[in-house]
C-alpha cells in the first residue's frame, strides 16, 4: 500500500515534534527541515492541530508543539485519518468495473487495507521516535531547531 504524501508528511511532522524537546519550530522551519513546500506542510499541520495532536501558536514565541495526545497517538489512527476509509480501488468511478456486482477482489483488498491499519494501531508516535530514530531526527534538523 502506498501512503499519500500528506499522510507521510503528517507522520514525519509528528515524529519531528516528538523529539523537539523545548524547541518550538515554526511550520516554515519544519517544512524546510523536511524539504517540502511550506503550503503543503501548513495544510498538514492545520489538520494535525484540528485532530488535537499538535498545538500551533502564532507570533513571537510561537511555533509548533506536540500535545500529550499527539505523543500517545496511534500511528494507525493517524494514517486512517489522512488516508480516509475509502476503497483501495475505485470500482464505481467514471468507467465502472463490469465485475462490480460479483467481484471478490474488492473485499480482499478491503481486508488487506484493514490489516495494514490494524498492524499500525498499537504503535504510538512515542514508540517510533525511540532510539535510534530520535537522535537521528535531532541530527537532521539541529541547525534550524537549535538542538
Amino acid at each position: 500500500m502506498r501512503l499519500l504524501r500528506s499522510t507521510d508528511l503528517a507522520l514525519r511532522v509528528l515524529m519531528r515534534l516528538a523529539v523537539a524537546g523545548d524547541a518550538t519550530p515554526t511550520t516554515r522551519q519544519v517544512a524546510a527541515d523536511m524539504d517540502v513546500p511550506y503550503t503543503h506542510a501548513a495544510k498538514v499541520v492545520a489538520e494535525l492541530q484540528h485532530l488535537g495532536l499538535v498545538d500551533a501558536r502564532r507570533g513571537r514565541g510561537g511555533g509548533l508543539t506536540l500535545t500529550a495526545e499527539g505523543r500517545t497517538a496511534s500511528v494507525g489512527a493517524v494514517v486512517r485519518r489522512f488516508e480516509g476509509d475509502g476503497d483501495v480501488v475505485d470500482c464505481e468511478g467514471p468507467t465502472p468495473c463490469p465485475l462490480n456486482t460479483g467481484c471478490r477482489l474488492r473485499g480482499a483488498l478491503r481486508r488487506a487495507q484493514e490489516a495494514f491499519f490494524a498492524a499500525l494501531d498499537p504503535v504510538t508516535v512515542a514508540e517510533i521516535v525511540a532510539e535510534p530514530t530520535g537522535p537521528l531526527l535531532l541530527g537532521i534538523s539541529r541547525g534550524t531547531l537549535g538542538g
